[in-house]
């Protein structure tokens, strides 16, 4: 099979643009219209994104499955479809609570559900494809453009949607989700047309590498085996920490901005775009230092520039510090530099993010051969449930804090105090990633036993099946 170019990888970009497209819809349109025009509790549509987020655990067997088919296409296709269902599903049932409450949360649990398997399958195995086909020279950039192409289809989605729904009605949501999922449907599976070629299933992968085992390949077995190596154990606490830090403050810098600087919502809402930039900003700058790296790797300095090692520690660091500032500009007021410390915190974030991607297409190839699927539904399952977890854990600590300090500026600082260190925990795991080196000892010649893995994988898994 041949490397992938950069028309190959922008095709790429354009699947992950079109899933980016029907998950914002989910996300905040129809969570905007549960709590906006039905009036509903916004735990309602906190909880159904949760529950997406949850769901995602179910991205190791979904991995698994790919890479004992040997193509990765087909799962793309089936998720893209899948989500595509999903997201008419959530709209109808939130079309649906206007008139009849219970089965309209009945069927938008149901679809939420749906919509995060779908986001396993398509997800898991479009990133198991970009990191088996680009060189390494290109990784941080090529993970730039996908996530920059999947931005815009978060953007471009929200802005058109928005103003298609007005005046509206429920008849007109329905429409509006049902039409972007069926464009954005589309698109992907024009975007993967022969993309892939040609693959070799697991079995007769392995033949090549190590004596196939006795008897049919079980999910089970396979994620044990990923899970005892050390690097893919090691990266996957780094990705939850360093994940759980980056969402943990996404809910609470606008109140934040607005309660001790006392922003106007107008102000809060350029504040995120702001930071928004600052990440694009860190992400471009990891992929040119990738890029300079690869074109002058036999420079004694410039060699350095592109280390993905560096840029996650780095990056996660940077953040830590970024957080530390917000704790301050909490004690400090309205006299504190907020604009330029959000864009720095952004700024840090890309960078880290980027770095982080990136370094999972390289380790996703280390280890026994033909469990990049796992590896990466294992990573991807890890960064879900933190996210699921971050903003729910962020929103609940800036409660507690403000119960207990009576000044809300200090019980702002607290919060990203501990975000801070939460960062810094990140740099020390990404920091011993990197020190961990590839048994060269098949992982199947290991006692299973040996390996213990969160149970609530294998129970996600099998739902999944």
């Amino acid at each position: 099979m041949n490397n992938f170019g950069w028309l190959s990888i922008a095709r790429i970009g354009l699947v992950q643009a079109a899933l980016g497209a029907m998950v914002v819809l989910t996300t905040s349109t129809l969570n905007r219209v549960m709590v906006v025009e039905l009036a509903l509790p916004a735990m309602l549509p906190g909880f159904l994104v949760a529950l997406h987020y949850m769901m995602q655990l179910a991205r190791p067997r979904m991995g698994f499955g790919s890479d004992v088919g040997g193509k990765h296409t087909p799962w793309i296709i089936g998720g893209m479809a899948v989500l595509a269902g999903g997201g008419v599903l959530a709209s109808v049932a939130t079309a649906w609570m206007g008139s009849n409450r219970p089965a309209g949360i009945a069927l938008a649990v149901f679809a939420f559900a749906v919509i995060g398997l779908g986001v396993s399958a398509s997800g898991t195995s479009l990133l198991v494809m970009l990191a088996k086909r680009v060189d390494a020279g290109k990784r941080a950039a090529a993970a730039t453009l996908v996530w920059m192409m999947m931005i815009f289809g978060f953007a471009v989605t929200a802005g058109v949607a928005g103003k298609l729904l007005d005046p509206y009605s429920p008849e007109r949501l329905v429409g509006v989700t049902a039409a972007v999922c069926a464009l954005a449907f589309v698109v992907a599976l024009l975007a993967v047309y022969k993309l892939e070629g040609t693959a070799l299933p697991l079995e007769k992968v392995e033949t090549t590498a190590s004596p196939p085992a006795p008897g049919k390949l079980l999910f089970g077995q396979a994620l044990r085996e990923v899970w005892a190596e050390p690097a893919a154990r090691q990266f996957t606490i780094f990705v939850f920490v360093s994940m759980l830090a980056f969402s943990a403050q996404d809910l609470i810098l606008e109140p934040f901005a607005g309660t001790v600087f006392g922003l106007t919502p107008g102000q809060t809402t350029q504040l995120s775009g702001l930071q928004h930039g600052g990440v694009l900003a860190g992400m471009i700058l990891v992929a040119l230092a990738g890029l300079v790296a690869a074109r002058w790797n036999r420079h004694p300095v410039l060699r350095h520039v592109g280390s993905l090692r560096s840029w996650t520690v780095g990056g996660c660091l940077a953040s830590a510090l970024a957080l530390a500032s917000l704790s301050a500009a909490g004690m400090a007021g309205p006299g504190w530099p907020l604009l330029a410390t959000v864009f720095c915190l952004g700024l840090a974030n890309g960078a880290f993010s980027i770095g982080a991607i990136s370094s999972m297409m390289r380790l996703a190839g280390q280890g026994r051969q033909g469990r990049e699927g796992v590896r990466m539904g294992l990573w991807g399952a890890a960064q879900a449930v933190a996210f699921g977890m971050g903003g729910f854990m962020g929103t609940v600590a800036s409660d507690v804090a403000r119960w207990l300090i009576a000044s809300p500026g200090a019980a702002y600082a607290s919060v990203f105090g501990l975000e801070a260190l939460l960062f810094v925990v990140a740099a020390v795991l990404a920091w011993r990633v990197g020190n961990v080196k590839a048994s060269p000892v098949p992982n199947a010649l290991r006692p299973a036993s040996t390996a213990r893995i969160p149970a609530a994988m294998i129970f996600a898994s099998d739902v999944a099946k």
